[in-house]
């Protein structure tokens, strides 16, 4: 019985730390994750069917070693690497093997034991993202690596964002300071996540200093971390058989969009992602048949806080260039538990887990914390950072080379009682 849709059951992080500054290994990283998801749903591994895990800097089969931690139980164990998008598409493969009918309670692992920057490890053949790459010279991007700190892999994503984010602001008017709201936000919010790597409110005067590439300065970069995320994915018949209604979150919808002729041909946004998630947003809206606005809470990909920007655009909760305002004209509220949000457009917070840019991104984990965060949201559970009221939320992914995911979720309610 393969039911309506999936569910998740059960959510679990690790604490998300500065690359080495813990004595861990992946697989220490991946067990503690994925334990305290099972704990979160009161789930036995003995009753997993199979896992997906996700990781980048690892070799084959790591998502075997790390589960093997939890024990030797023969189930299928399939890997993924869509870059930082590979948690989200782990989440995505275990929702569409429960909806197969063959499993009816699958973990999504994610975990991550970064460089300090983003790295290629082959230098004798094509990397992926090079035609990704290669179009910064079509907008008279200079070649050179932005600083001496930073690999080239790092400089040249660095730039497709600050670059884009010119165009925005050369198109639409979009200033330095609406990008750094974005991320004083950000790292405001972050102060009430016990997981986030950085639990520290960034002055908005430091934000803006400390330029990289303008208008990208370091306070709005997303944080390269270890790190672990996992979710217990399930069947409604498992779920009523095990009295998980309470902690059941619906995944409405979910999409992935892989690179179209726009990324190549259009502007450096797109090169980022921006129609991808844009068309993957719209699946999802029209499949659930719910629309932006009933949107309450999201899990925006904000490796750059331009980004994130961007993609209230791409995701419908603006027109097109008009980002900054909804960035402007955005409101601090007050929850119950006394924690203070910013909201947008009367109706949205966006990354109240303080996004990559605070909680940190260690990019085979990351798609998994944030649907961690929506679960949290939507079962009430999410203390000074709760948004009131929560019922949808809706997560944005991204992975360059590329493959943007969107996904769509609903507190659990039996059908007598649906919205």
């Amino acid at each position: 019985m393969s039911g309506r849709n999936a569910f998740v059951v059960g959510v679990g992080l690790t604490k998300f730390s500065k690359p080495n500054s813990r004595k861990w290994d992946y697989p220490d990283i991946g067990r503690e994750a994925a334990e305290n998801a099972l704990k979160d749903a009161g789930v036995n591994y003995n009753q997993v069917d199979a896992v997906v895990v996700s990781h980048v800097y690892g070799e084959s089969t790591s998502g075997q070693k790390a589960v093997y931690e939890l024990g030797l139980t023969g189930i299928p164990v399939f890997n993924t690497n869509n870059n930082c998008s590979s948690a989200s598409c782990a989440l995505m493969l275990s929702r569409l093997l429960i909806l197969s009918g063959e499993y009816n309670c699958v973990l999504a692992l994610g975990f991550e034991k970064m460089d300090r920057g983003l790295t290629t490890k082959w230098d004798d053949r094509i990397n992926p993202s090079q035609k990704h790459f290669d179009r910064l010279g079509a907008f008279n991007v200079p070649p050179e690596s932005v600083t001496p700190a930073l690999s080239n892999f790092t400089s040249d994503v660095l730039k497709i964002y600050a670059y884009g984010a010119r165009e925005h602001s050369s198109k639409y008017g979009t200033t330095k300071e609406q990008y750094a709201k974005i991320a004083y936000k950000n790292h405001y919010h972050s102060q009430h996540n016990p997981n986030a790597s950085l639990q520290k409110v960034i002055p908005m005067a430091d934000i803006m200093k400390k330029e990289i590439c303008s208008p990208i300065t370091l306070f709005m970069c997303s944080m390269t971390a270890d790190g672990g995320a996992a979710a217990v994915v399930c069947n409604e018949k498992f779920l009523l058989e095990h009295s998980l209604q309470n902690k059941a979150v619906e995944i409405l919808a979910q999409q992935m969009k892989t690179d179209l002729p726009s990324s190549f041909d259009s502007n450096l946004q797109n090169v980022g992602g921006y129609d991808m998630a844009k068309q993957a947003a719209e699946y999802c809206y029209r499949r659930s048949g719910y629309t932006a606005k009933d949107v309450d809470v999201l899990e925006v990909h904000d490796c750059f806080s331009c980004n994130e920007l961007f993609m209230y655009e791409a995701l419908g909760l603006c027109a097109e260039g008009q980002g900054g305002k909804l960035v402007d004209e955005g409101q601090w509220i007050t929850n119950k538990a006394g924690g203070h949000l910013f909201q947008v457009g009367n109706r949205w917070v966006v990354n109240p887990d303080g996004g990559l840019e605070s909680k940190g991104h260690p990019i085979g984990a990351t798609g998994l914390a944030q649907c961690a965060e929506i679960v949290y949201q939507l079962r009430g559970e999410a203390g000074k950072r709760q948004v009131e009221g929560a019922r949808i939320g809706l997560q944005h992914n991204f992975g360059i080379g590329g493959a943007a995911v969107v996904t769509m979720y609903k507190k659990y309610r039996p059908v007598s009682s649906r919205l």
